[in-house]
């Protein structure tokens, strides 16, 4: 099959926001307890309680936002519960995720050690569904006020004495949902009063976060966008990728058909209707694009691991992750105008996950891989490609950073035929000399990587690239994602 392509390297469009390559973190199953937190006195090697193999392929993947302490567990979680002495601190009950105790070890002070250690910038959601305005409200006093007040005093009691610097703040989550089960016009009411009270404090700017609906509820949007446009900076979106026919019927992570792995796919590719037609009714009381639409959950959910809590959400990670995380991407990267930021569910061991553990062991998924291979679109200008194809079975982005070096990000989901892709190269004032690329397949769909076999899926060098009068030709096997780099 072949495809054909035209770059039009004057054909810019917006800047990639660098936080829709962002993360989530939940106090959900394994992510926190044991994924991040061990505690200071575990034979887990860790600085200040949090795990340094974690920590270290968290670095290297350079987060740009990490969002915290959830989901559903952010609307019945209480911020004081999670601050002063550890020994001293409130437990309670899980309630959504599999009814465990909380002990509230991992609170406001270990998530900006986490968020300082790894480089990314803390994104915080507040808690409408069960709290009160006058707790968001102290809340964000305690973490960035520096004068003096009862939430400054007390965070300098807990032995922080410089407030921290925090940009985003969500108010409530899912308040269709879990946060509450509200009509919009009643949640619209309840988001205009708490944001009301999320104070800038200083030279601190909050960037006000309102819930947004859920998947294709345009009427969510349609009720938020008319009652609240001037009181948010953004707006969010949720959507999974679930190939089965329902909620008790997800599909296996790894042990998957054809027409599932099509499902998937199909089900991934929605996510460009999603944010097209939410953005059009944003358009209606936004046309200057001032408030972005955030996706701060989306991902692939399967059935939970066979022999693990059904509570946990723990999923395995093939090459098949690997392709929904490339196509969806691309398609953020494709409306960079409106979406500023996004945020995959979840970082470690819930749904598709950067990492795995279990003990002591971790392990690189598909999904970081590709994650770690997308960087480079971080922070650059989004560029337009016309393509002609035989082949529906290719997605692709491309970019232009600070150096002028131009990258494409192209999706290969097809399972069985490989595809030949010819680049025409438009508009480049000092023509490109070489073309390198890299590579992340396999050759079954469902390979993954395991604790006694970490590097079944990895990156490698893309071999067969031919450059010759400013055309790009290259195959790319099925079940691919390559990131080429012309300059």
């Amino acid at each position: 099959m072949n495809t054909k392509a035209i770059i039009h390297f004057d054909g810019e469009g917006a800047l990639i926001n660098r936080n829709i390559h962002g993360h989530f973190a939940e106090h959900l199953g394994r992510c926190i307890y044991e994924g991040i937190w061990v505690g200071e006195d575990s034979e887990i090697p860790n600085n200040k309680g949090i795990r340094n193999d974690v920590l270290q392929a968290l670095k290297e993947l350079e987060i740009p936002v990490l969002r915290w302490p959830g989901g559903c567990f952010a609307d019945e979680y209480h911020w004081k519960d999670g601050i002063g002495p550890r020994e001293g601190r409130k437990r309670m009950v899980n309630t959504h995720w599999g009814g465990v105790v909380e002990n509230n070890h991992f609170g406001t002070h270990e998530f900006f050690l986490l968020c300082e250690l790894i480089g990314a910038e803390p994104y915080v959601n507040g808690n409408v569904g069960s709290g009160t305005v006058q707790e968001m409200q102290e809340w964000v006093e305690y973490i960035t006020f520096d004068g003096e007040s009862p939430m400054a005093d007390l965070r300098r009691k807990n032995g922080q004495d410089k407030s921290w610097s925090l940009t985003y703040f969500g108010v409530g989550n899912e308040n269709w949902g879990c946060g509450g089960n509200m009509r919009p016009e009643y949640y619209a009411d309840l988001y205009r009063q708490f944001q009301t009270y999320v104070r800038n404090y200083g030279e601190n700017n909050i960037y006000k976060i309102a819930c947004g609906p859920n998947g294709d509820n345009y009427y969510w949007t349609e009720v938020l966008m008319r009652e609240a446009t001037p009181f948010m900076d953004a707006l969010t979106l949720h959507h999974y990728t679930i190939p089965g026919p329902s909620w008790q019927e997800k599909g296996s992570a790894i042990n998957f058909t054809e027409d599932e792995w099509n499902k998937t796919i199909e089900r991934a590719l929605y996510m460009e209707e999603l944010v097209t037609k939410h953005s059009t009714i944003m358009d209606k009381y936004d046309p200057e694009k001032k408030v972005a639409l955030i996706v701060d959950e989306w991902g692939t959910w399967f059935d939970v691991e066979p022999g693990t809590n059904p509570g946990f959400l723990y999923q395995q990670n093939t090459i098949r992750d690997a392709l929904v995380a490339g196509v969806t991407l691309n398609i953020f990267h494709n409306h960079s105008d409106r979406v500023q930021m996004a945020n995959i569910a979840q970082t470690v061991n819930v749904l598709q996950a950067m990492v795995l553990t279990e003990g002591d062991q971790m392990l690189l998924t598909p999904t970081y891989h590709v994650f770690d291979m997308y960087k480079v679109h971080k922070d650059a200008v989004s560029i337009q490609v016309q393509e002609n194809s035989e082949n529906q079975d290719l997605h692709i982005s491309a970019s232009k950073n600070q150096k002028g070096e131009v990258h494409l990000s192209i999706c290969h989901y097809g399972i069985k035929e490989a595809a030949d892709f010819e680049l025409e190269l438009r508009g480049w004032q000092n023509a490109p000399t070489q073309a390198t690329g890299t590579i992340l397949t396999a050759d079954s769909m469902n390979k993954h990587n395991t604790f006694e076999n970490p590097e079944v899926v990895k990156p490698s060098t893309l071999e067969g690239i031919n450059f010759s009068e400013e055309k790009v030709s290259v195959t790319i096997p099925p079940m691919s994602v390559v990131v080429l780099k012309i300059n």
